[in-house]
């Protein structure tokens, strides 16, 4: 295996890997016949469509409320014990939602129900994270979490062509009951993992494990808040896709094939990451001038099929900003503070969604969706300009800049062993990074 292995695949070299990735695929599968499944039946019950987008946001506010908090737990607690524990409970959740879809509970029952499957995520996702980063050494860790973007991207086409086929043969709730068994390949892959071919990484001391002092380690790195900003503005007005797709389609069936070239356009952007040797910031940053200005530019083409065309290279650029963005969060911090750097990337992204989504819907029914996209686009630019010049300048003035923008962290004492002014960390020397960004959704 170790010889015959294209370079691109490398990750799976390891047994570990190859076991995770498998039932990661099985269980992003389950889940996306699961998000199908319930936007279904909520628009089914109620039809409408505020109703499916308030369903939405009551499965990710929890994870804008609360994911630092998790984050810190990650830190400290024994992530394989957590991600048993979470996985168990959504297993539990979604054949619970089987039984209320079928027994025709209140839609009240159903929105309890997606509130608390919202709330174990959060928990669920920063532990999830942080244990899959054991699973390969520090040298295949970008190829890793590339892969784990196709996976991501293979499991939601799946997922979601598996979930229109079954809706109409068996209905809805099968939908929920194939989630929840998906949920065992997960539970199996983790009390299957051989522990001695495990990578370790450093818990979080006990005089640094709180939230604040997550919070204020990010602060007090410009770097690192800088690349929590730039994600922020990118998910907020360059990643909503899934509205702007909708206001530039003339049917039914145009949406769907958006929706379909999208998702190649993912899957190919995972594959270029896998056959990167190193995901830089200076790849970010390209990634993300591309897909502005494509993104702009297909506000200015004539008809949805010349803004076909257009995105996939877009999937592709957004694909490569998930993936190049959660190595780096994670490879320019301290091991110990690595659950909160993911709860905290988290958190941005699903405050990003939960803000620019109706941002971008509202535009798009005032100005237009070709406007929009060009106005969009152009903005996320200029950011990235921006951060690039940022990201040129000296370690000491971004960290200057980040203490001047949030001049109110500096008042709060910093923990011993870290000093006001980190070292910069252009050349880490600590092992990790998540190789399972497969949990965001592009």
């Amino acid at each position: 295996m170790r010889r015959t292995m294209p370079p691109m695949f490398r990750a799976l070299r390891h047994r570990n890997y190859r076991l995770w990735a498998t039932a990661d695929l099985i269980s992003v599968t389950g889940s996306w016949m699961q998000v199908i499944g319930l936007n279904w039946v909520v628009l089914e019950r109620t039809g409408s469509a505020t109703s499916v987008g308030f369903s939405v946001l009551l499965s990710t506010l929890p994870a804008v409320l609360l994911g630092p908090w998790a984050g810190a737990l990650a830190d400290r607690l024994p992530v394989r014990r957590i991600v048993l524990v979470c996985q168990t409970l959504h297993a539990v959740l979604a054949g619970a939602l089987a039984v209320a879809i079928w027994s025709d509970l209140p839609m009240a029952a159903v929105y309890a129900l997606t509130v608390t499957a919202g709330l174990i995520s959060v928990f669920d996702g920063p532990a999830f994270g942080r244990l899959s980063s054991q699973i390969v050494p520090r040298d295949g860790l970008a190829n890793a979490v590339a892969l784990g973007s196709v996976v991501s991207s293979v499991g939601r086409i799946l997922g979601m062509s598996t979930a229109a086929l079954l809706i109409a043969l068996v209905g809805a709730p099968m939908l929920f009951v194939l989630n929840g068994l998906s949920f065992g390949a997960v539970i199996a892959a983790v009390l299957c993992i051989r522990r001695e071919e495990l990578h370790p990484l450093a818990a979080s001391t006990a005089c640094r494990a709180g939230v604040r002092d997550g919070l204020r380690y990010i602060v007090s790195s410009g770097r690192l808040l800088l690349l929590v900003a730039l994600g922020f503005v990118l998910s907020c007005l360059g990643r909503n896709y899934q509205v702007t797709m909708a206001a530039m389609s003339t049917d039914a069936a145009m949406y769907g094939v958006l929706s379909s070239v999208f998702a190649i356009g993912t899957v190919l952007g995972g594959l270029f990451a896998a056959a990167r040797p190193r995901l830089s910031v200076r790849l970010l940053l390209v990634a993300a001038g591309l897909a502005s200005v494509l993104q702009a530019a297909g506000g200015l083409l004539p008809g949805p099929v010349a803004f076909a065309v257009v995105l996939v290279p877009i999937a592709a650029a957004a694909v490569l900003i998930d993936t190049t963005m959660s190595t780096r969060l994670q490879l320019d911090s301290e091991e110990g503070m690595r659950g909160r750097m993911l709860a905290i990337s988290g958190s941005t992204g699903a405050a990003a969604g939960a803000l620019g989504a109706p941002l971008l819907g509202w535009l798009c029914e005032r100005i237009g969706a070709d406007t929009t996209l060009v106005l969009a686009g152009t903005t996320t630019l200029l950011v990235t300009l921006s951060a690039a010049t940022l990201f040129a300048a000296s370690p000491q003035r971004r960290t200057a800049l980040a203490h001047r923008v949030l001049r109110r962290h500096r008042s709060a004492p910093h923990p011993a062993g870290h000093p006001h002014q980190p070292k910069p960390l252009t050349r880490p020397r600590r092992h990790a990074r998540v190789l399972a960004a497969t949990r965001t959704t592009v």
